[in-house]
């Protein structure tokens, strides 16, 4: 392989990581707590999430990587459509409906996500 498609390979594999998303984009001046009903959740690579219903509104909460939270103690069981969670975080600066999540209570057990 030339160096110029070596080059050009490995600037195609940093793409995923380039196209992550800062955390920038939330308001960490501003807490958040919202206790709700689990309506979706993914336990999926970059980052799990939880949509739920809570004070009217449909949120979607954005959640650690699952490996984290697996070592930490929150495996795709906890995350059911049905169950009741609290989440605490700091709001999306441009998407009114979605926070980033620091922990979240689930069945009385609170697990730090960061």
């Amino acid at each position: 392989m030339s160096p110029r498609h070596l080059t050009a390979l490995l600037a195609l594999l940093a793409l995923p990581a380039s196209a992550h998303h800062g955390w920038s984009e939330y308001d960490s001046t501003q807490s958040l707590t919202l206790t709700g009903r689990i309506e979706r959740s993914g336990y999926e690579h970059p980052h799990g999430f939880v949509t739920l219903t809570a004070d009217g509104k449909v949120w979607t909460a954005v959640l650690a990587p699952p490996s984290r939270m697996e070592n930490r103690g929150l495996p795709r069981t906890g995350l059911v459509a049905g169950t009741t969670v609290t989440v605490v975080g700091y709001p999306n600066r441009n998407k009114p409906e979605e926070m980033r999540a620091e922990r979240i209570t689930v069945d009385g057990r609170t697990v730090e996500l960061r």
